[in-house]
């Protein structure tokens, strides 16, 4: 067998699966959005089996993002669990066929809880849906597997339907990326968002006289070790960078080093951040400029004083380490 093709042929099965659920979306969306966003509980998603798995990850998806929500297994709510449910939670029930024993059986207890109840199904006719308060339909006419057993674009449909449903409150509740790094912390972008460019700038600045000597230069270069070094004029005021590349290019425009100095081939323009700012936004000007350091002042304002220099290898070291 040809895996390569059978691959693809998974792929554009699930894709055509995955557009019919979408082309059926409608208001109901909409309803459930909204019920959600106005719910000051938390919301409880429910499943077994392979769809406990997609549950699983839809409720982690909604916490991550701004809307309280835990999973239950079905299962264990039957032995213990549906303590973890409050009268009023909303509760979100992900069953394709629609008839898990297990699920009808915490659907009883959850009504008599006044639950609100989201089923996402796979069947509209079916038990669970005619319970349900509120139906998203994932339904699709066909599995991936030949056997038409195993669950593929079933579970495909309703982790895609989650998808849908935490991205829109994400929007919802106009949910940021400071927000997103508030509850991402353990992770490098969580912390390059969570980090001023103060914590991880160093204090040391490269400084050179503007009639500093080219071999001078080179020297302050490699003993800072950070690739640059900024010019100053006889008042002390900066009035240009030098950069590796400055230097690479003087050696290819000049022949006289031993007369050249700083001012002749620095450049007299910069980039500089303010230290309260984020370090995400430091990436932001690097990415733009296609630079990888960056003067600190306090205050970005005409003649600041250069507090400290930021280079990219900071930044991203002090996410490793952090």
């Amino acid at each position: 067998m040809d895996f390569v093709a059978r691959s693809k042929e998974v792929f554009q099965v699930e894709i055509i699966e995955i557009q019919r659920v979408a082309n059926r979306i409608g208001n109901e969306i909409n309803q459930v959005v909204e019920l959600i966003y106005a719910h000051s509980g938390k919301v409880v998603i429910t499943g077994i089996g392979k769809t406990g798995i997609i549950g699983k990850k839809i409720a982690a998806s909604l916490a991550s993002t701004g809307t309280q929500a835990i999973f239950i297994n079905a299962a264990e709510a039957l032995h213990g669990d549906l303590g973890i449910v409050s009268r009023g939670d909303i509760v979100i029930a992900i069953s394709n066929s629609g008839e898990s024993e297990e699920i009808l059986n915490v659907v009883q207890t959850l009504k008599k809880m006044e639950c609100p109840l989201i089923a996402i199904v796979g069947d509209v006719n079916s038990s669970l849906a005619k319970q349900a308060d509120y139906i998203l339909d994932v339904g699709v006419q066909r599995e991936a597997c030949k056997i038409g057993l195993a669950p593929t674009t079933s579970t495909t449909a309703a982790l895609v339907m989650g998808d849908a449903l935490t991205v829109c409150l994400m929007e919802k509740r106009n949910f940021k990326p400071e927000n997103f790094a508030l509850y991402h912390p353990g992770g490098a972008l969580g912390r390059r968002m969570l980090t001023h460019v103060r914590d991880c700038m160093t204090d040391v600045v490269p400084m050179v006289s503007e009639d500093t000597l080219f071999k001078d230069v080179i020297a302050e270069v490699s003993l800072k070790r950070l690739g640059i070094t900024m010019v100053s004029n006889k008042k002390g005021k900066v009035i240009g960078i030098i950069t590796d590349g400055d230097i690479r290019r003087a050696t290819q425009k000049y022949t006289d080093f031993q007369n050249l100095v700083a001012v002749d081939f620095m450049s007299p323009t910069f980039k500089c951040i303010e230290a309260s700012l984020m370090v995400n936004d430091a990436l932001e000007i690097m990415d733009r400029y296609k630079i990888t350091t960056l003067a600190v002042v306090e205050k970005e304002m005409e003649d600041a004083p250069i507090i400290g220099i930021l280079h990219i290898h900071h930044v991203y070291g002090f996410a490793k380490h952090y």
